[in-house]
């Protein structure tokens, strides 16, 4: 069992600490001894749904349209991504995309498409997807090129999209496109756009090391209503950025949920394995490993529970905060599995070891939603920005 002392910190208020109690229940209920088959989509759209009976995909949308609160919450989401990791990669997944997939509707859409999606995304009804990633524009926003013609009564989007996590199986994506109001980043608008739509196409499912649904995606002269935009043309990089910094806090939360998990590991083997007449937690070398292990999560617990807290109680914009808890919670969740791994010896990097799906599922997190090269550019800069004359 991991350990809860975190929950005392004062980022929390009781209802945080009875969220991550009922999470733990269900999570240790459902998730600890399910067994993912290679069929990944249809255990998404399981643990989706499964998710949605239990009331966890409430907090990723407003309770004025079936959410669990009156706003998105940080801390909540935080929580709920960390103990849902600890548990099953897979699960977290889920649950994030639905909130990520979903935000630029909660953050900009009108009240009709808030209606009409989000109350399925709460109950997982509906699958959520974010698209914003193109072949020559990753981290790169601005150097998007797929673009939305103003016909009418309705957009024509052409171009394409990759690295679309959940690709395939969403019901609906938020796509970022280059309407051309203005050079670089502030011509760029978002849509809801529903799968099954006429010039939409799925081009290629993507296969990666910790699978999960991911697919680059099409769009041939692909209309789409007036109606379907968030928010107004040329305002689609706010809304990205907005959605984004909501949720880059719970990256690094659900980092610090694999590294929770590896120690919790780490330490049941180190404790166990007997080597040379001691346990293996006897010798000097293991206890600097475990030393350093304990010691990184609770550095990145408290950087990314500050982020979270700053934007939920003081209100702030919590740019570069979320990028440091970011950077630093998935670096730092890499060395621990790592280490963890080591202590397993050969049995480590056998497949169907715990620690072994660890080390494939953390290292996606070291790049997506903003490598950790491009946290530092985005840490240096606002760093830059405080000082003054």
């Amino acid at each position: 069992m991991s350990d809860r002392s975190f929950l005392d910190w004062p980022f929390f208020d009781d209802g945080h600490r009875k969220l991550a109690a009922d999470l733990e229940t269900w999570s240790a209920d459902k998730l600890a001894h399910v067994e993912h088959g290679d069929d990944v989509d249809n255990t998404c759209r399981a643990l989706v749904k499964s998710l949605g009976a239990g009331g966890w995909l409430r907090y990723c949308v407003p309770a004025a349209y079936g959410g669990a609160l009156e706003k998105l919450d940080s801390r909540s989401l935080c929580l709920l991504r960390e103990t849902l990791a600890r548990y099953d990669g897979l699960a977290d997944f889920a649950f994030a995309m639905q909130g990520l997939g979903s935000g630029a509707i909660s953050i900009a859409g009108s009240e009709e498409l808030r209606r009409r999606f989000l109350p399925k995304v709460a109950s997982g009804e509906a699958i959520a997807a974010f698209a914003l990633s193109e072949p020559e524009a990753g981290s790169d926003v601005a150097a998007m090129s797929t673009s939305a013609e103003l016909c009418g009564d309705h957009y024509v989007l052409n171009g394409e999209k990759t690295w679309i996590s959940n690709g395939g199986i969403a019901d609906f994506y938020c796509v970022f496109v280059r309407t051309g109001e203005a050079p670089g980043a502030r011509g760029l608008t978002a849509f809801v756009v529903e799968a099954g739509t006429a010039g939409f196409e799925v081009a290629e499912r993507i296969d990666v090391i910790a699978p999960h649904p991911l697919a680059r995606i099409l769009f041939k002269d692909c209309k789409i209503p007036v109606a379907n935009r968030l928010g107004a043309g040329g305002g689609g990089f706010k809304v990205a950025m907005q959605t984004l910094d909501i949720f880059r806090a719970s990256v690094a939360a659900a980092a610090l949920g694999f590294a929770r998990r590896a120690l919790d590991e780490g330490l049941a083997r180190a404790t166990s394995r007997k080597m040379f007449g001691q346990n293996l937690a006897d010798f000097q070398l293991t206890q600097a490993a475990i030393a350093d292990m304990a010691t990184s999560i609770d550095s990145s617990a408290l950087l990314t529970y500050r982020a979270a807290w700053l934007r939920d109680v003081k209100g702030e914009r919590t740019t570069r905060e979320a990028a440091m808890a970011k950077m630093v919670s998935t670096e730092e969740a890499q060395k621990t599995i790592d280490r963890a791994l080591q202590m397993f010896g050969g049995l480590g990097v056998t497949r169907g070891e715990t620690v072994e799906r660890l080390y494939r599922e953390i290292r996606a997190l070291r790049i997506y939603e903003g490598a950790t090269e491009v946290q530092k550019l985005i840490i240096a800069r606002e760093t830059l920005k405080g000082i003054s004359g």
